[in-house]
């Protein structure tokens, strides 16, 4: 199957951000031809990959071509925000069409930040309904798509981002992450995908209403150094004084570290084809001079029932409390058919929820204790490699489609209870030939350690690019 990508010999060329940022201070480029040739990207692919939800190219193209610019390290930078966060003059669908969809008066706490940096959205990206699937495959206008394969899912709730981002249409895009939906899909799609810790950035004031903040926002890049830059330049923005600064982390650390690896997920081993992948990534980390020990997983059985009581929770407030959130034109009998089931799991045991809250809160222990022997953890990124489309349709059955969500989705749940940042690298290949995802994770406040790994395993085994 051929590979889908627009990269070609035009103003955005194959450079990550900060290589735009060096032709755009060199007057090499501007800002107006940057967005031109990632509007003429996006129409190029998006019929055939499906990430677009919401075009912006007009608002694009006016603020590139405002006299004054808007300020921040990637001013002139093309890029996407996810379709569940409040920008203005932009509707916020959340993957659905339960509702009908009118443009955000203001931008919410994250786009503020967002813009800040400089970067230029040329509108907004699709994502699975309210981010609770692992893939984003819309009953209407039809699933994101693979761009290493079209056959194949694009993963997770911030799939049009990562589509976009591997296909060459932009460096970098926003994404967050619930349950893992900034790593899987940089995991399914070849891409750099860090979790940040929680408070590490700011959240809109729905999301920040929450009991338990399992939602952290971040981007998706092609580059280490794009990631950590993006990190570095939001950091500047908005810093959370309760957590040490990442700062400028621009090459690997020299530090050898003590790293555990781990492939059994909470449910069982990851497939033979993942253990290989993840224990071939620890023989690398070894001749790297790093101490690797193999462990067996710490996180209780238990652990997957929390997890999935408080997510059905999330389902169960929204179904619900849905004309109170999104407007009188609600109407719960458009969501597909994962949400609904969510909401009928959750109103059979609300009892749970407490208990599981507090469970779930109280999971950090099992990584601080960890952190008392290893400086990081290394896992796959997913239990197994990346299905086709139709694998986690959401209008089968729910039982069907949550089985086999919980069967892929299995190690990066963790990190959004106890709140600890994780990085996917696209370390490994599939037998189909697709990209396969390492999960580096450390304890809350590493940032810094984790994108010092990235570079020095970037360098090592540099990632294969798609249009090689």
């Amino acid at each position: 199957m051929e590979r889908i990508h627009a990269f070609c010999d035009d103003a955005l060329g194959d450079l990550d951000a900060v290589g735009l940022v060096e032709k755009l201070r060199s007057g090499e480029v501007s800002a107006s031809e940057l967005v031109e040739a990632a509007i003429a990207r996006t129409e190029a692919v998006n019929p055939k990959l499906n990430g677009l939800a919401y075009e912006a190219f007009d608002h694009a193209r006016a603020r590139a071509d405002a006299r004054r610019p808007y300020g921040g390290y990637f001013d002139g930078v093309p890029s996407f925000i996810k379709d569940n966060v409040a920008v203005a003059g932009m509707p916020t669908m959340q993957g659905t069409d339960a509702w009908d969809p009118h443009p955000m008066p203001a931008d919410g706490a994250w786009a503020r930040t967002f813009l800040s940096t400089g970067l230029i959205p040329l509108g907004k990206t699709q994502m699975s309904e309210f981010g609770f699937s692992g893939s984003a495959e819309h009953p209407r206008i039809g699933p994101v798509r693979n761009p290493w394969n079209p056959d194949y899912t694009a993963g997770a709730s911030s799939s049009g981002s990562a589509a976009f981002v591997a296909a060459g249409v932009v460096p970098i895009a926003h994404a967050n992450d619930g349950g893992g939906s900034i790593r899987i899909p940089a995991a399914c799609n070849g891409l750099v995908g860090l979790k940040p810790s929680r408070g590490r950035l700011p959240l809109d004031k729905e999301t920040a209403r929450m009991p338990l903040h399992l939602v952290a926002n971040g981007a998706v890049s092609r580059s280490v150094r794009d990631t950590a830059a993006f990190l570095r330049e939001a950091e500047r923005v908005y810093r959370n004084p309760k957590l040490p600064a990442i700062g400028d982390v621009t090459r690997p650390g020299s530090q050898r570290l003590r790293i555990a690896v781990c492939t059994k997920s909470i449910l069982r081993e990851a497939s033979p084809e993942m253990r290989e992948l993840t224990l071939k990534t620890a023989a690398l980390l070894e001749e790297l001079g790093h101490k690797v020990t193999e462990i067996d997983n710490p996180v209780p059985e238990r652990f997957k029932d929390d997890f999935l009581a408080y997510w059905s929770f999330l389902a169960f407030a929204v179904v619900r409390g849905g004309r109170r959130m999104f407007g009188p034109s609600f109407d719960r009998t458009r969501l597909d058919t994962l949400t609904l089931g969510l909401d009928r799991n959750a109103a059979r045991g609300l009892h749970k929820v407490p208990p599981a809250v507090a469970r779930l809160r109280a999971s950090r222990r099992i990584t601080q204790r960890l952190s008392d022997t290893y400086d990081a953890v290394l896992m796959p990124t997913l239990n197994e490699a990346t299905p086709r489309i139709g694998h986690l349709d959401p209008t089968a059955g729910y039982d069907q489609v949550m089985d086999r969500l919980l069967e892929w989705v299995s190690f990066t749940p963790l990190q959004n209870a106890t709140g600890d940042p994780a990085i996917s690298l696209p370390l490994g290949e599939s037998a189909s030939g697709l990209p396969v995802g390492m999960m580096l994770s450390g304890v809350v406040g590493q940032e810094a350690r984790l994108l010092e790994l990235a570079y020095e395993l970037e360098e090592a085994r540099p990632w294969t690019r798609i249009q090689s």
